[in-house]
């Protein structure tokens, strides 16, 4: 980090840092936080407001974004990169949030080249290069530690990108073995697949299956949310995690049982 990126940083933090009673408060109100010590708590608090400043909330269909809601966003949007670059969302700035799931038109074109359209309901999208979408409805029930969370779905998705379209191989760090990642994603995916194609009842949510992309975030979720769920059904995807996210959820939950 240069000279100036320290200045701005420090400036920002001395000027619009997230008060410590309103971090508090909306820790206290997201379980998947409750683990993380008082050294992960101030480097959140401070990724949270850097993040804040940067990203522009947006309001849709007839949304109210409150202050509280840009906050529970953040923590959550930064708990992914707590041990990554505080620049990991880059490239983008805007976060548009719907008061419900909303509607978007898809257009998509077969290898036969015939033009096929479709209606999709979400809970949440993110373009690459573009703005990250969210319904409140969703994100209101984000961060109970129940596995499901389309915060950090929905940010996975924009730390996948960071290397191109998602695909489920975001950029690795120095020392990850690209190979090993792909060797224990496939295989998880392709059995995975196997098991919702039969018709078996999963915990992990079927949208899984989609793509390797959607594995990659879902998957990410679980990581998060209910990480003793995939260190049982997919361990070897856990340890990629573990590395790829520099942080260990079961151990945190360990720690506070």
């Amino acid at each position: 980090m240069g000279w100036f990126s320290r200045w701005r940083r420090a400036r920002i933090l001395g000027r619009h840092a997230i008060p410590h009673h309103a971090f508090d408060t909306a820790a206290a109100r997201l379980p998947i936080l409750h683990g993380l010590d008082a050294v992960e708590r101030t480097r959140l608090r401070e990724h949270a407001s850097l993040f804040i400043h940067d990203k522009t909330f947006s309001a849709a269909g007839g949304a109210e974004v409150a202050d509280a809601t840009r906050l529970v966003i953040a923590l959550q949007a930064c708990l992914l990169t707590l041990n990554l670059a505080e620049d990991s969302y880059r490239g983008w700035s805007e976060i548009i949030l719907y008061p419900d799931e909303f509607l978007r038109q898809r257009e998509e074109v077969d290898e036969a080249g015939v033009v096929h359209h479709s209606r999709d309901i979400l809970a949440g999208e993110s373009w690459h290069g573009g703005p990250l979408v969210l319904s409140l409805t969703d994100v209101a029930g984000s961060g109970q530690a129940d596995g499901v969370n389309v915060v950090l779905h929905e940010f996975a998705h924009k730390l996948d990108m960071l290397n191109g379209d998602a695909n489920g191989f975001p950029p690795l760090h120095r020392g990850m073995n690209a190979t090993t990642w792909s060797a224990d994603f496939s295989q998880a995916y392709e059995d995975f697949c196997k098991r919702v194609d039969a018709g078996e009842d999963t915990a992990i949510d079927p949208y899984a299956s989609y793509d390797p992309a959607e594995f990659f975030a879902v998957l990410t979720e679980v990581f998060f949310e209910t990480p003793g769920l995939l260190l049982d059904e997919y361990p070897a995807v856990y340890q990629q995690l573990q590395q790829f996210y520099r942080q260990d959820p079961q151990q945190r939950r360990r720690e506070i049982a």
